[in-house]
This record gives structure tokens, sequence and C-alpha cells, in this order.
């Protein structure tokens, strides 16, 4: 809840002129800064805003010294060589774990390289402790078929009450991406449980392109776990636009149509806005008191005549949706803005100059929320929101 000394702030702070780009279902303000931007306040219902914490970022970078037996190519290779990004958090006990997306040095350009998924460890969510061995790989098992030579990518993990670690990730055979699901209870051995989609309407969804899965969870005391929309649990889930499923055992999900038969839309890119050209899911789903929110990735178009003119063409930046409880396709509130950009040279650089902050990790721990992302598909950093500080996204740039 905002606090009365912010309003009252506002009542001063707006006597300067505000920008006239408030949609008519939407309470975000953004007032006018009369010299790095514009203030990004967020409505009550959002979650923000993030700082990064000054000096520790990034928190996972490349270490080209690990190596790892490959069971495909029956060779070493240093699997963590070339970018780390894309991480999924999830609190175990009293440290946060990472799993983070991790390339190798096989080949050159997005996609081209095979990734697996790494473990790191924090006590303060900062400091890393990371394994030697990735956790989540291509093997000789009966996803080869899948992963194989791309790879394991982009993990959301949740947990169960009874802490049955649930992971959806990406599979990448070079040809067809693929949300899958692998479940453990150590965050260390994962049993793979194959494509998520696999068995719903006769397989009719099995091959099509599919990926960020972010199932809904609730706080519960001091814990972020696993809940249920209408007796069924309910993910979120897809790249360009997003869309939903059902599950009865969290392995097996079943896509949410409409009444022709088709993927029903929970949202779509919007001409004009940071989230132009794609509305990726990010971590996994929070149910609030005033609705169930999710956080996502919005992607800007290249084309000037459909993107929003403040931000590069192509980069990624994060917005957040508010959903009804009760019916978990109807969008209640929806961010103009992103609440989260590219801001650190860090966030611009490297694989994805154009700028890019991925999220995909979200975990409450110690009263506080951390959200990790990765950077221009390279790094892994962490951002922190503090919900006793009145804390505003992060500073917008002048329209043109």
């Amino acid at each position: 809840m905002k606090s009365i000394c912010l309003r009252i702030i506002l009542v001063f702070v707006l006597a300067i002129p505000a920008l006239g780009y408030l949609s008519a279902h939407n309470h975000q303000k953004e007032v006018k800064h009369t010299t790095t931007g514009t203030i990004n306040v967020l409505p009550e219902w959002a979650l923000g805003g993030f700082e990064r914490p000054v000096g520790a970022n990034p928190v996972i970078g490349p270490l080209p010294g690990t190596k790892f037996y490959c069971p495909m190519s029956k060779r070493d290779v240093n699997w963590e060589e070339s970018d780390t990004f894309n991480p999924a958090a999830v609190v175990k006990g009293d440290n946060i774990f990472v799993l983070y997306r991790a390339e190798d040095n096989s080949g050159i350009g997005i996609g081209k390289r095979t990734s697996r998924i790494g473990l790191a460890e924090s006590s303060d969510g900062i400091k890393m402790s990371r394994r030697s061995t990735p956790v989540m790989f291509p093997d000789e098992d009966d996803m080869k078929k899948y992963e194989w030579p791309g790879g394991c990518e982009d993990p959301r993990v949740a947990v169960t009450e009874d802490g049955l670690y649930v992971m959806t990730y990406t599979s990448w055979n070079r040809d067809k991406a693929r949300l899958c699901v692998a479940t453990s209870r150590d965050l260390i051995t994962w049993k793979k449980h194959g494509p998520a989609f696999e068995d719903a309407y006769q397989g009719r969804f099995l091959n099509i392109h599919c990926k960020a899965g972010s199932i809904v969870t609730e706080i519960k005391g001091d814990k972020q776990v696993i809940t249920k929309i209408n007796n069924t649990y309910f993910m979120y889930w897809g790249e360009h636009r997003v869309w939903a499923a059902t599950s009865e055992n969290l392995l097996d999900w079943k896509p949410v149509l409409d009444e022709k038969g088709d993927l029903k839309t929970v949202i779509a890119p919007r001409r004009g806005y940071f989230d132009s050209a794609l509305t990726e899911c990010g971590p996994p789903a929070i149910k609030t008191e005033k609705g169930i929110l999710l956080l996502y990735n919005g992607k800007n178009q290249n084309h000037d005549d459909r993107r929003d003119r403040r931000f590069n063409p192509g980069t990624y930046s994060a917005g957040q949706v508010l959903m009804d409880l009760n019916d978990p396709m109807k969008v209640i509130e929806r961010l103009d803005v992103p609440f989260f950009r590219p801001m650190q040279d860090f966030e611009k650089s490297r694989q994805y100059g154009d700028g890019t902050v991925f999220i995909e990790g979200l975990v409450y721990f110690k009263g506080k929320w951390y959200l990790y992302y990765g950077c221009a598909d390279s790094l892994v950093s962490v951002a922190i929101y503090d919900p006793a500080k009145e804390t505003p996204g992060d500073i917008l740039p002048e329209p043109l």
C-alpha cells in the first residue's frame, strides 16, 4: 500500500506537466523529472520498484575453466565459457538458489551453442557459490531428440508446499523449441517429464513452438509456494503472446482454448508500446489479494512506425499485468511502460547490444523480493524490492 507521504509528495510533483501516456484501463502515473527523465510511479497493485544493489552486479558471469564431460559429444566441454544468463530462482532452507542457463563454446551466435543449466547458492542473494557441473543437460535419455544439440534453456522454478521443485524449461534441438517439465527434491538431481503439452488434445500441441512457463504461486507465511486457481494448477506461458494452461499434477498441462478451439490469448503485443514485438512470460506468477500478478518480458519492435520510440529497437524490458482471481484469463490492469529496463552498461552489451533485462527468477526472501534476470543474453544480475520502502520503477526516457 502506497503511503500517505508519497501521495503528499505527488501533489507537488504533479504540478510539473505530466506525459499524456495513460490508457483508459491503467492508473500508472508518469511524473516528469527535470533532469534525468520521467519518474515511473507504479500503481498499488504492481510489484516494485526494484533497485540494483550498488557494486554487486553482475552476480554470475561466464567461467572458462569449468569442465564437464558431455554424454552426447563424448568429450569434456567448457560448459559455461561463453555466456551465463536467463536465471530461475527459488528459496531452499535459508538460502536462495539460482538456476541459470550457460552456453559452451561450440558455436558462434545466439542459439548456435549448447545450453545447460547450472546451479548457484547464496545466503544473501548476491554473493554466489556455484557448482562446477551443470544440473540439467542433454543426455542419452528419452529427451535427447528434443534437447540435442541446442540444449536445455531458460528455466523457471517454483516449489510445492511439500518441497517438490517444479521446473519449466525450453528444450531446443535447433529445429523446434518446446516447453518441458522436470522435478527435483534437492535442486541437483532432476527428473525429466517431457514436453508439457505432449498428451493434451491427442498431442495436438506437441510440435508447436512453445516456451516460457510461469506457474501461479502465492505467499503462505513467509514462503512462496505453488497454489491452485479454481481447484486446478494454472500456468501462463508463451513467447510472442501470453497464453495459459491448466494441470491436475503439475506435469501434464492442457492449453486453454477459445470457442473456436484455438489458443486463447491472455495478452498480446501492443503497437507503440515497449512490448510491441512480443510478450513473454517471466518468473512464476503470484496470487495476491488484488489478483494474479504476472511479470513478463516485452520486446520493442524494430519498425519505427510500430515501436515505442523512447526505447531502442529490439530492446527487452519488463512489464506487469494483473489478472482476475476468479477468471485468470481476464486482464484487470496492465502497465503501459516498463517497470524495469536496460539501464547499466552490462545490460546493453555483449550478445545483445540493443539492451536486454530478461526476467525469469523472482523469490520472496527475508521480507524482500529478489528479481534475477539475464543481461544482454550474457550475464546474470539481481535487483531487490523492499516493500517497506516507497520506490518507483526505472526512470523513463523523455518521449521523442
